[in-house]
């Protein structure tokens, strides 16, 4: 029976010009935009491998100089690209590539790609990520919408209820030929997109792995989709109803809730302006230690705190310049206040992801959206990642340069000037993207409740309609 099925509605598919010109538009539409994501993809990790060469060869190439000075004139460090961002760009367009290192602040990312597009950028880009989530459900519509309606306009169904149709085995061949074409589209894309991710040279961490389970989430997203669609179409009696209400789910769930979502948790647990979290950065800096200024209470405390420990009279007697101690711990402290500060809005924004999440129980779309940008290392969470990164190696520059300071000159020694191969002392800057499991462990609430979707949709698809009829 459920061999039959499945025959007899491939078959119709296969009939239906409509399906057929649907599919093979999708198919070009994958195709297409794996070659642009993967054009861009290697065009941005060239950029990313030149930058990175040059930006070190400016650093190590400063020849003498004071290490305060090299500590202003700062260096870039820059993100790298995960290889899964091929298939999914997530947010990395609007977040920056790169951030400038400097002596006493930490800066935010910049050079972002979006920031280099024209105003047409507003209308989007063919990306894989943009087929998978909003065409192929459209597709899937197209295909089941009329699965079982088409039925009962044909006058089949009573006609099959009396050679003993199993109603069960027959909603499950039709839900199985619905899905087979949405499986072979998806993973010829996916096996598509590792295949070019293995040829591209000088890329070692593409994970099958993650790829694989990548691939697994859209599958339950599609499976919560054929779910719905074939339960409308059991609902309803007309095919045109069981379109328009089909398509009045894929409008709510993809374009409505994602957006109302969003303002919501914004509006809950909203971000300071940059104006005022850069006042407020100021005004704590105030409150505590300034390294180039020796008349501040927090300086004349340092000294006098300096003095007792290593049990001298002045400074001149200190084993080290305390000028450049100074400055350290000035560094210290204003790294302290960034780290405070920060975390006040990382717990912000991780309430808006938490609401977020709870709000994913209104569309299956906004947890595999949140999964596949986590797999994919292209979510906000991996740029928090890489910013804390670039702040702890900003932190070890400046450490590496006060010392430098400290213990080659004497108290009030000027006119210092550090050799020239000592910028090549200085460790380069080497980031590694979050692992699968890690980002799993972020990810756990998006996976129960796609999980959950998956479950519900089955059930009210198989068991409530089974107790119907």
């Amino acid at each position: 029976m459920i061999k039959k099925t499945i025959i007899k509605e491939i078959q119709e598919l296969f009939r239906d010009g409509r399906v057929k010109l649907s599919g093979i538009i999708v198919l070009l539409l994958l195709l297409v935009s794996v070659w642009i994501s993967r054009n861009q993809y290697k065009k941005s990790i060239g950029e990313v491998a030149s930058a990175k060469t040059e930006e070190r060869a400016v650093w190590e190439n400063q020849g003498e100089k004071n290490p305060h000075s090299a500590a202003h004139y700062g260096n870039y460090v820059f993100k790298p690209k995960h290889p899964l961002s091929l298939l999914d760009q997530g947010v990395n367009k609007y977040t920056g590539t790169s951030i400038f290192l400097e002596a006493h602040k930490r800066n935010e990312a910049q050079y972002s790609s979006v920031a280099d597009q024209t105003g047409l950028a507003r209308f989007g880009v063919l990306s894989p990520d943009f087929i998978l989530l909003f065409i192929l459900p459209l597709l899937i519509i197209l295909i089941g919408y009329n699965s079982v309606t088409k039925e009962r306009e044909m006058e089949t169904m009573a006609l099959l209820k009396s050679q003993g149709m199993v109603y069960w085995k027959m909603i499950l061949g039709k839900w199985v030929s619905i899905f087979l074409p949405i499986f072979i589209l998806t993973t010829l894309l996916f096996v598509l997109s590792g295949m070019v991710l293995s040829f591209i040279e000088g890329y070692t961490s593409f994970s099958w792995l993650s790829l694989g389970l990548l691939l697994l989430i859209y599958l339950f997203y599609y499976t919560v989709f054929i779910n719905i669609v074939l339960f409308i179409s059991i609902q309803v009696k007309k095919s045109s109803v069981s379109l328009v209400v089909a398509l009045g789910v894929w409008i709510i769930s993809c374009l409505v809730a994602p957006k109302v979502a969003s303002n919501f948790a914004e509006s809950k647990y909203p971000y300071p302006t940059h104006q005022e979290f850069a006042t407020t950065i100021s005004d704590a800096k105030k409150e505590g230690l300034d390294g180039h200024n020796p008349w501040s209470e927090a300086s004349k405390q340092l000294e006098k705190d300096v003095l007792l420990e290593y049990g001298v009279d002045s400074l001149n007697q200190l084993p080290f310049n305390f000028i450049a101690y100074r400055m350290q711990k000035g560094e210290e402290y204003q790294a302290s206040i960034y780290k405070k500060h920060y975390a006040v809005l990382k717990a912000q924004f991780q309430k808006q992801v938490a609401t977020y999440n709870t709000l994913s129980v209104i569309s299956p779309f906004l947890s595999a959206r949140f999964l596949s940008m986590g797999i994919a290392r292209t979510d906000y969470q991996s740029h928090w990642d890489f910013a804390d990164a670039s702040e702890s190696y900003r932190i070890e520059t400046q450490k590496f340069l006060n010392d430098n300071y400290a213990n080659n000159t004497s108290y009030m020694e000027r006119g210092y000037l550090a050799k020239s191969d000592t910028w090549k002392n200085l460790p380069k800057f080497e980031y590694e993207h979050v692992n699968l499991s890690t980002v799993l462990k972020q990810q756990k609430i998006s996976m129960l409740i796609l999980l959950a979707w998956v479950l519900f949709t089955t059930s009210l698809l198989f068991v409530f309609n089974r107790k119907k009829n």
